[in-house]
């Protein structure tokens, strides 16, 4: 059995968004000998933002998997895989910002990031909870829906009204 889990298409959708809100501006308002600069590196930027939100996680009956792409391993988000039966304990920690985040701790003192902007993550928690036995107390998004909703929609907003000023 093997059950994956992509990025929550919220979180890429509100990164790309936002990419394309900040910077689709930069080749209309370039000089004439950086246009063609612009564009390439327009180009590359929104290559690497669709890229690095196309991690995911693999969960097989013996393993889990964190698998990044070529681009984000470039970067130093390395790929990185666990047998379910060396998770010792799930370790909470506080954010700046008023949430959690989850460490898996392996028996050699290893920790590994619980991925939490995921789709699916109740069937992850399960899943989680089946193969290790041990619960995660207040194991959810690390933010509220509502603010990737909100950044996209806001993003958008731009994107909409940065093409409305540039084709009038």
């Amino acid at each position: 059995m093997k059950k994956k889990f992509k990025t929550l298409f919220f979180v890429k959708s509100s990164l790309i968004s936002l990419y394309l809100a900040l910077t689709i501006p930069i080749p209309f308002i370039s000089i004439e000998e950086l246009k063609i600069i612009s564009i390439i590196g327009f180009v590359l930027g929104i290559t690497l933002i669709v890229n690095i939100t196309s991690d995911y996680v693999e969960i097989s009956n013996d393993k889990i998997f964190y698998k990044t792409t070529f681009i984000s391993n470039m970067i130093g988000y390395k790929s990185w895989e666990i047998n379910w039966k060396d998770i010792k304990l799930i370790k909470s920690s506080p954010t700046s910002q008023g949430s959690k985040v989850f460490y898996f701790i392996t028996f050699g003192g290893q920790a590994f990031l619980v991925p939490q902007r995921i789709e699916n993550i109740e069937d992850f928690y399960s899943l989680i909870l089946d193969r290790t036995g041990l619960q995660i107390e207040g194991f959810k998004y690390i933010s509220p829906m509502w603010t990737y909703k909100l950044l996209t929609l806001i993003s958008l907003f731009m994107v909409i009204g940065e093409i409305i000023s540039f084709s009038v």
